[in-house]
């Protein structure tokens, strides 16, 4: 690898201190002078007609200044891909799932506010539900939506090769059914903004989100602005891992209630309202068939999905093609069909996902890989790595894979976890692939700024969303390393649609892909204007110029140079423009999801490939499992910030034990019954296992940023699957849902005294 001077360096963020000394300003901490605090009306049905709002009495409380309901709205749909947009910021009509929003009140404080909700009368006729997706497709199920068939608002059936003729050359065939559990993100900060409506009708919103660009199409639709007359500023994200990917009622209410009131109007909603209106990774039914010849080659695999998406698509489309593709992906499987379904029931809304979607559908694959392993009495890490794809394979759904890691990630895992000692004593192995970003409809590129100042410092401006995964970090070090300057030196402004350049947002681990990308190009416009000049003074080719360490000289000849500073000094005193501004756009040439749809393509400008191996043990009297160790191996392109990609790695571990472990919403009659911190089974640092050896595995990817590709969200894939493989390893029979309670071990295994498989 080269030898960098900035990126390479485990450098700490930039935003730590201020949140380690709890300086940082989230949503919740701002105020603006006059502002109204607002609360919304939530249905407590799972399905029923809205006969009639009686708003009177809120109307009249003291302290109320304004109440809005679905009659005071425009009647848009909105949705993150349009095609598919389905719900209204109110409802109109109808409500379609517990936590639906009906009304919104905006007051001089949140006591009243939440008084004035008490007082909302609404008359409403219930329907009846559905809230299991199997029996929602079924003919005579209740209508959720209107004009959808069998409630089915997407469906998506793939055929790769030929899988009839896979299955006939096959030697040995199998097939399993698999669910997963719907999960939340449970960030630490709940939802939240603060909207202003100005006189010359113009909104400013401050909101927790991480695709302000989206936001700001989407709330110039549904209140009947144009976009440039929308302004969205990101505050500090408390965590969002999806969640916040979507627009929501508090974001359209917030609005309308300021243009109502001529007064900034701030909402942020409680914990139970995290759980009950935003969003939840999507609870799955997956039926896994794969035919293998006797050596272990995969011949063919049909692969069924049912997803329950709750009231409302957010996501569906692109749920259902990521899962569908991500089976393509990380092994060579020339023949697939793939059969999947977005299916509405009266439950809260699925949505984005830390791995939207192919963490489920892994989670089935790589357990079903495991039963296949013992059908064909072969080691389950010799099976995959038997099939593992590689650079130049000649891939069906036409992907292009410029580097790949996996095999050494797979070996880097089994050895990490011990794997020959100790298989047969409860470990277990799960691989997984993932974008570096995709393509989004309209908002699908990124654009950087970078302004070297008089006095050498250097502004960059990204509308890159940092929630947490340090992107403005890397961007201040790649803008650094282009420049040569020193890495304190760089101030970062993002996320704000009124200054900065356009911006994808922060989903499918694209940021550092398709930010960084830009923000080098940005960074080396810049550096060729300075250098041109400077070549002059030094009477050298503006090529032969090196930046770094804060310093200009010729190449080969270090002594023949000037200070950074020196050099803008120089181009300064020529009467040249300052500040020196350069500009950066990238595109990832790359299929939009939504186009796969109809039609094959590469998704992704790159690809990183995971692998994890866990060991557990399991009391065999009481179902309980212990997580003893996880080795998790990441094919990460080059660590642009080594720091970073620790702790990265190391949360997805915790983010996907608490998917195998603890996480589920249960319910009755569509509304959670653990809508809470107290109930909902987070898992804290007594639940981390005894040891985590994270093993980067570095490969140049061409088309990163300094060779880099994601790190982190992919890696989560893997947990759960690993997980449940060592717990089949350890008792000899594998549990086929999540998550591994201890009831379902001791079920699992008196099903295995009854001679059940």
């Amino acid at each position: 690898m080269p030898d960098y001077a900035v990126v390479g360096k485990g450098l700490p963020k930039l935003d730590a201190s201020g949140k380690a000394i709890g300086q940082s300003r989230y949503v919740a901490d701002m105020s603006f002078p006059n502002m109204l605090h607002a609360k919304i009306l939530r249905s407590p049905y799972p399905h029923a007609r809205i006969l009639n709002v009686d708003t009177s009495r809120a109307r009249s409380l003291k302290g109320v200044k304004a109440v809005i309901t679905g009659k005071d709205i425009l009647p848009v749909k909105y949705g993150i891909v349009p095609f598919a947009a389905d719900q209204h910021a109110l409802c109109i009509g109808k409500v379609r799932h517990p936590g639906d929003s009906v009304a919104a009140v905006a007051a001089i404080d949140e006591d009243i506010a939440e008084e004035a909700l008490n007082l909302i009368k609404v008359d409403y006729e219930i329907l009846p539900a559905v809230f299991d997706p199997e029996e929602s497709m079924k003919p005579g199920a209740p209508i959720i939506h209107e004009g959808v068939e069998n409630n089915t608002s997407v469906r998506l059936i793939k055929n790769f090769g030929d899988v009839d003729q896979g299955f006939k050359d096959s030697d040995v065939i199998r097939e399993d059914r698999y669910r997963t559990q719907p999960n939340n993100h449970a960030p630490i900060e709940p939802h939240g903004c603060i909207s202003i409506w100005h006189p010359e009708n113009k909104v400013t919103i401050w909101c927790s989100t991480q695709i302000p660009f989206f936001l700001r199409r989407n709330l110039a639709k549904v209140v009947g602005l144009e976009e440039r007359d929308v302004r969205v500023v990101k505050t500090i994200v408390g965590g969002g891992f999806g969640q916040k990917i979507d627009m929501f009622a508090s974001d359209v209410c917030a609005t309308l209630l300021s243009r109502m009131t001529c007064r900034p109007v701030k909402v942020v909603i409680n914990r139970e309202e995290v759980f009950l209106s935003t969003r939840q990774r999507h609870p799955m039914i997956i039926t896994v068939k794969t035919g293998a010849k006797k050596d272990g080659t995969f011949m063919a695999q049909h692969f069924t999905l049912i997803a329950d998406g709750g009231g409302y698509n957010s996501t569906a489309p692109l749920v259902i093609t990521l899962s569908a593709y991500f089976l393509m992906i990380p092994y060579i499987l020339r023949n697939l069909r793939y059969e999947g379904a977005h299916v509405y029931t009266n439950k809260p809304v699925g949505g984005a996902m830390r791995g939207h979607g192919i963490p489920q559908a892994r989670f089935a694959v790589e357990s079903h890989l495991d039963q296949l392993a013992r059908d064909l009495k072969m080691d389950p890490v010799e099976m995959r790595l038997k099939n593992a794809l590689y650079v130049g394979f000649k891939h069906p759904a036409q992907y292009r894979i410029n580097t790949c890691g996996f095999k050494d990630a797979l070996e880097a895992a089994a050895k990490g976890i011990n794997w020959k000692e100790k298989k047969g004593t409860g470990v277990g192995m799960a691989g997984s692939a993932f974008p570096c970003g995709v393509k989004n409809m309209s908002h699908i590129g990124a654009g950087g700024i970078v302004e070297i100042n008089i006095d050498g410092g250097v502004n960059i401006l990204s509308g890159a969303s940092d929630i947490g995964q340090g992107t403005e970090t890397v961007l201040a070090q790649i803008a650094a390393e282009e420049l040569g300057t020193r890495y304190e030196n760089v101030r970062v402004t993002a996320a704000d649609t009124g200054i900065t350049p356009l911006d994808a947002g922060t989903f499918g681990s694209g940021v550092t892909f398709r930010a960084g990308n830009a923000m080098r190009a940005a960074a080396a416009d810049a550096r060729r204007q300075l250098q041109e000049v400077v070549a002059d003074k030094l009477e050298a080719n503006p090529d032969d110029l090196v930046f770094r360490d804060d310093r200009v000289y010729v190449k080969g000849s270090p002594d023949k140079g000037m200070g950074f500073t020196d050099a803008i000094k120089y181009y300064r005193y020529l009467d040249k423009p300052m500040p020196i501004v350069g500009r950066g756009f990238y595109m990832p040439d790359a299929a939009e999801p939504t186009t796969l749809l109809k039609e094959d393509g590469n998704f992704s400008v790159a690809y990183t490939f995971m692998a994890q191996a866990a060991e557990v043990a399991v009391d065999k009297e009481t179902g309980q499992v212990e997580l003893n160790g996880i080795a998790t191996a990441h094919d990460c392109g080059f660590m642009l910030n080594p720091l970073n990609v620790e702790g990265q790695l190391e949360g997805s571990v915790a983010g996907g034990l608490g998917m195998a472990f603890y996480e589920d919403q249960p319910h009755v009659d569509g509304e959670y019954l653990n809508p809470n911190f107290l109930d909902y089974k987070l898992p804290t640092s007594f639940e981390m296992p005894k040891k985590i050896v994270s093993l980067p595995i570095e490969t140049f990817e061409p088309l990163g940023p300094f060779g880099a590709k994601e790190s982190g969200e992919g890696n989560q894939v893997a947990t759960a699957p690993a997980i449940a493989n060592a717990v089949f390893d350890a008792v000899g029979v594998q549990i086929k849902e999540l998550p591994l309670t201890p009831e379902r071990v001791l079920k699992a295994l008196e099903e295995k005294k009854g001679g059940a498989g």
